[in-house]
């Protein structure tokens, strides 16, 4: 289905961000996103409370999209929502939105896989960003997700590696944890680790077979490393903290690049592209970057508003998906877990 004025109103409600986004075919005109600071007294998201929020949230944040894209509703021509995976609160909120005004507005509803979607962030036409060329690896790194997927096509990919555990953001905001720093931990092991020493430390890499990952033995490493050292000395983390910060880091970005550069021995492919939470890290970023000169790789680092939940994202997916009438019915159901 070919239209030069597709407009595209994107919702995505996965977890604890509301957000919604307005496209002009593969260009954004607004993409805004409530934050639900309340998880923070927690420790991490609590379901309940996250619905709660996205309640109050979804009406203001779409009322905003479409004010800041300067686009009223009778001009959309179709929805995009996050059907899955995620929090199954959470995601009924957004889809019970989308499948109702889908309806009120009688244009098509487009259900979209919200890890494809941080994969096709790429695709969003942003200037001074280039898009790969497929096939390419993505390498999508989350709270919740460590793959590494082939893209083919928009539509055609496959996972070649993940997690046989724990998720790379876990590990990261687990050690936070450890250390006593705050919920979201891993934003500030980045901030410290900056000013650390990456090989101040040694932990050991978990070895696992082929293109797949396992953290939860990093985790516990972190902590018995931790433990016996403020035995030792009571005040061993605050005296080393970037220190202890880098050292995770380092072990961390380099567990992802040696499946990184396996993946490409295997596939040929040297084109890659990350995306997800933890794609924002500076040193995951400024590691691919330097792999370019390093092993002749193209690397693409997605702007930094597209690499946590945006609905962006979830809209270029839903503009590929309007080209191909990829449309669902009223039907169609949230999935917790979604087949990728």
């Amino acid at each position: 289905m070919q239209n030069s004025e597709v407009f595209i109103l994107a919702i995505e409600s996965s977890c604890d961000d509301t957000a919604a986004a307005v496209l002009h075919n593969d260009k954004v005109l607004s993409n805004v996103v409530a934050n639900q600071l309340i998880h923070n007294q927690y420790g991490g998201v609590v379901p309940e409370l996250a619905s709660r929020a996205h309640q109050q949230n979804i009406v203001p944040v779409i009322d905003a999209a479409l004010r800041k894209a300067n686009v009223q509703k009778e001009q959309l021509t179709a929805i995009a929502f996050t059907q899955g995976p995620g929090l199954m609160g959470s995601l009924l909120v957004g889809s019970s939105f989308s499948k109702s005004l889908s309806l009120a507005l009688n244009i098509p509803l487009i259900a979209v896989n919200h890890m494809h979607a941080h994969i096709l962030a790429h695709f969003i036409d942003e200037e001074g960003y280039d898009k790969p060329e497929f096939p390419f690896l993505a390498l999508t790194i989350s709270g919740g997700h460590t793959q590494i997927v082939k893209v083919n096509s928009f539509f055609d990919m496959e996972i070649i590696g993940e997690t046989t555990d724990d998720a790379v953001g876990e590990a990261f905001d687990k050690s936070a944890k450890i250390l006593g720093l705050p919920y979201p931990g891993g934003p500030l092991i980045d901030k410290y680790a900056k000013e650390g020493n990456p090989k101040a430390f040694t932990f050991t890499k978990p070895k696992v077979p082929g293109l797949d990952f396992s953290f939860s033995g990093l985790k516990t490493a972190i902590l018995y490393f931790i433990q016996k050292n403020k035995q030792e000395n009571p005040n061993f983390v605050d005296e080393n903290l970037n220190d202890i910060c880098a050292s995770i880091q380092h072990t961390i970005i380099e567990i992802l690049m040696d499946k990184l550069k396996l993946a490409v021995k295997e596939t040929g492919i040297k084109q890659i592209a990350i995306g997800g939470g933890v794609s924002a890290n500076s040193g995951i970023r400024t590691t691919l970057k330097e792999s370019e000169a390093k092993y002749g790789w193209k690397t693409f680092i997605p702007k930094f508003e597209y690499t946590t939940d945006n609905a962006a994202m979830i809209g270029i997916v839903g503009y590929q998906k309007y080209l191909s009438s990829r449309f669902e019915t009223s039907a169609v159901v949230s999935k917790a877990r979604i087949q990728f």
